[in-house]
């Protein structure tokens, strides 16, 4: 009977040492404890291309007002809006009969000058042998000869009128200065129009080259100035790299271009001057008046890139977490450039070259965590960046 209640007694004890495992204990340890793997990168300098990007508005490299030099009526319109012309090719035509009456009364007035003309001769030849006989007198011979010349510079006024007739008579074809596209035509048949008119009878844009128009601050400027290479504007906007164009669509232009020319003026009214850049245009694509993004590329040598994804903000500030030589974690403030290397941060304060970052999933790591850091090799990180 007592060893009966001694076993009795002895139960639960038996009970809670079977449920806790034994006395020893299993291998691997609670799953809490268990240390996890983590990727690790090895920062090492890298060569970077860094773009920053400037809204454009896009002008042809000629708008041209086609204007009317003479007054008339829209006889002809033989363009449509939107069309490619090309130098000379024929846009309108004015109805305005006088420049045609204008050449039929020059023309006329030709040929009765030249009647003149040959009469006034005809009496010089009629008076010079008279004069040499001594039948009349020397002052008949220069009074004709005196008309002649006078009836001789009529002829040549009236030759004169009659070009300058044909030139008004050639103004009512108004014709394309240049190869191009025709813009808006707010002019119909039949309207009156003349050359004070506001508005033009349309515009040509030559689009082979177009113009992108966007702004330096000045502080953008001042840099500019301070570094670019070369010891003028002219040579250090010759050292800048080509730009690249961004569509309104968001597509990258498939020709590049170069940044010519920057306004010595700063607008006091926006802080900032004016830059332009041209890209040549071959197929027509970019029109005149769209709006655009130039993208500007800055190379960075030696830089530490950190992918976005290995960092994580907290209280306004970014944190990248490193580890140790004992293979425990810490979390680090970083300082990154503004613009991005793709999908990395360019590290400007914090990291280090040979400094090892966790990639991933480095927000639920507190500092001291011990890991297992597997090595990540730097091609694969960067296997994306452009």
């Amino acid at each position: 009977m007592k060893h009966t209640i001694q076993s009795l007694l002895l139960l639960p004890a038996v009970l809670i040492l079977s449920s806790c495992g034994g006395g020893a204990p299993q291998k691997g340890g609670a799953p809490g404890d268990q240390v996890k793997e983590f990727k690790v990168l090895e920062l090492q300098p890298r060569v970077a291309v860094l773009n920053t990007d400037y809204p454009a508005s896009v002008q042809g490299q000629e708008n041209i007002e086609i204007r009317p030099r003479v007054d008339g009526y829209v006889e002809k319109i033989f363009v449509d809006e939107g069309s490619v012309v090309k130098k000379g090719q024929l846009l309108f035509k004015i109805n305005a009969p006088q420049y045609e009456q204008e050449v039929r009364t020059a023309t006329a007035s030709i040929k009765s000058a030249e009647a003149e003309v040959s009469s006034a001769n005809m009496a010089v030849n009629k008076v010079k042998p008279l004069v040499e006989k001594d039948i009349v007198s020397k002052y008949e011979l220069e009074s004709a000869q005196y008309t002649y010349q006078a009836k001789v510079a009529a002829l040549a006024q009236a030759k004169a009128a009659l070009s300058n007739a044909r030139t008004n008579l050639g103004y009512t074809s108004v014709t394309s200065p240049v190869n191009g596209v025709v813009g808006a035509i707010p002019f119909r048949l039949g309207s009156l129009v003349s050359g004070n008119n506001a508005e033009p009878l349309t515009t040509v844009s030559s689009i082979g080259n177009v113009y992108a128009y966007f702004a330096f601050n000045e502080k953008l400027l001042l840099n500019f100035s301070k570094e670019g290479e070369g010891s003028n504007l002219a040579q250090k906007l010759a050292k800048l790299p080509p730009v690249s164009l961004l569509l309104s669509d968001g597509t990258l232009y498939e020709l590049k271009g170069r940044i010519q020319t920057i306004t010595g003026q700063i607008n006091t009214a926006t802080g900032s001057a004016n830059v332009r850049a041209t890209f040549p245009n071959p197929k027509g694509l970019i029109r005149s008046g769209a709006s655009a993004t130039v993208r500007i590329p800055n190379q960075i040598k030696e830089g530490l890139l950190i992918p976005q994804s290995a960092t994580y903000e907290l209280q306004d500030k970014r944190f990248a977490v490193v580890v140790d030589k004992d293979g425990k974690t810490k979390g680090v403030a970083i300082t990154v450039l503004q613009n991005t290397a793709g999908n990395f941060y360019v590290i400007q304060d914090g990291l280090k070259a040979g400094d090892r970052i966790v990639l991933e999933g480095v927000a639920t790591l507190k500092d001291g965590t011990p890991i297992k850091a597997t090595a990540t090799s730097a091609e694969t990180v960067y296997a994306d960046l452009k």
